[in-house]
């Protein structure tokens, strides 16, 4: 299965899809893509020699415009693109196109915490805030919105006893760095089921 990653920053989930090695024979990670120039995740491409662009709504100096992207995807012939903590919404056509192929790691129990400039600490300040004793990670499918495709999978984790935000990233994060190689795993072995307006994971 060929995958395209789209990438905002240092690109910590990346690293957990290309150093699974039982996910590594199922996939290859084809293209990576970002909104940035300076992006921690292109030094991480480099060492795998995986193709990098900087993307924007339009050409200009440095990036590469979405009609690109599309031509791209297509001659790489992507079967799924997995959002590894990108943070802007992706063009109506490029999901048109994909549709249920298109995947995002989400850094909170969605539907709690989700929506447009709920990333990052954001989301883990607004949760603490919140009182919750429990958080987690989400992976979704991708739809026009931020956050709101249906969900594949979620893990919680124990938020009772932490000191602040920066201790539930930290316990998040390392819950998103299981679940996403564990989705695109069973994407890749086609055990995902569409049910009642569910998704099931297959064994």
């Amino acid at each position: 299965m060929n995958l395209a990653v789209f990438v905002s920053g240092r690109g910590s989930n990346l690293k957990a899809i290309l150093e699974n090695e039982e996910l590594s024979k199922k996939i290859t990670v084809k293209v990576i893509f970002s909104d940035k120039i300076d992006c921690g995740a292109f030094t991480m491409a480099s060492q795998y020699q995986i193709p990098k662009y900087s993307i924007s709504a339009v050409e200009k100096n440095g990036y590469i415009s979405f009609a690109q992207v599309k031509s791209i995807l297509s001659e790489k012939k992507i079967d799924l693109i997995v959002l590894a903590g990108y943070l802007k919404l992706i063009p109506a056509e490029i999901i048109s196109d994909f549709q249920n192929k298109i995947i995002n790691i989400h850094p909170a129990l969605l539907p709690l915490f989700g929506g447009k400039g709920m990333y990052g600490m954001n989301v883990h300040k607004a949760c603490y805030d919140s009182g919750m004793k429990v958080s987690g990670a989400t992976v979704h499918f991708v739809d026009n919105t931020f956050d709101t495709g249906k969900i594949i999978f979620q893990k919680c984790t124990d938020i009772s006893n932490v000191d602040g935000p920066e201790e539930i990233a930290k316990r998040v994060l390392h819950i998103e760095h299981e679940i996403l190689p564990f989705v695109i795993s069973k994407i890749a072995d086609q055990k995902l089921k569409f049910e009642d307006d569910r998704i099931i994971i297959q064994n």
